[in-house]
């Protein structure tokens, strides 16, 4: 990670990335662990639900972007390595975006969740002012050399996830009728985390898919 420098020309953080947060406001670093964290427990719900799946219906191509249950999970584990080399100079560096990296999906879950505890680890590791800064990188779909602030590239970092689980939520829901909630406030409920009053219920269940109007099941 590189800080900005003035000798160098370019311009200041702006001024939504810097202290002091006003009365009320959550720090930037702790609104990136609470994804972080988010992050580690999503994975489990959504590893949890796959493991239920048929190997067959696992592998099957469901229209999705990287084809199948097992390619989405694969690529989201790849993106975030990619990511994370970038972040630290440290770990894997994928050079392709549909390279598999574990054909088995208990390899692949292992993996996934050393990954998510690295993430937390170099989330905890960031202050306010290394959130501040920069950093280099070379793109992998039409390679170029960016310099860029780092705390917008953690937001499309964390929101990358979001979008492929997505995708995976549909896979399940498609296969079985239901899947798990992956919604943030879920996370927020259960832990406690950014809550003042209240907490817990039973989230558990998985959200089952909801009838078509008129009334049809749209269970398969």
């Amino acid at each position: 990670m590189r800080r900005v420098s003035k000798d160098e020309g370019l311009r200041a953080p702006p001024i939504c990335y810097a202290p002091p947060m006003p009365a009320g406001v959550v720090p930037m670093k702790a609104s990136f662990e609470l994804l972080a964290a988010y992050n580690a427990w999503v994975n489990e719900r959504l590893f949890a639900a796959a493991a239920k799946i048929p190997d067959q219906d696992y592998r099957a191509d469901h229209g999705v972007f990287f084809h199948s249950l097992h390619g989405t999970l694969n690529h989201l584990l790849l993106g975030d390595r990619i990511w994370m080399h970038r972040f630290t100079g440290e770990g894997e560096e994928p050079a392709a975006l549909d390279a598999i990296l574990y054909d088995d999906l208990a390899d692949l879950h292992r993996a996934r969740r050393a990954e998510d505890a690295r993430i937390v680890s170099y989330i905890a590791s960031l202050s306010e002012v290394a959130l501040a800064g920069t950093i280099r990188y070379r793109s992998t779909r039409s390679p170029a050399e960016i310099e860029q602030f780092l705390a917008p590239l953690l937001l499309h970092f964390f929101n990358h996830q979001t979008h492929h689980r997505g995708q995976a939520h549909a896979i399940l829901t498609k296969l079985t009728g239901e899947a798990p909630s992956f919604d943030l406030l879920i996370f927020q409920r259960e832990t406690g985390i950014s809550l003042l009053k209240g907490q817990g219920g039973e989230f558990a269940a998985p959200e089952r898919r909801p009838a078509r109007p008129g009334g049809a099941s749209n269970s398969p």
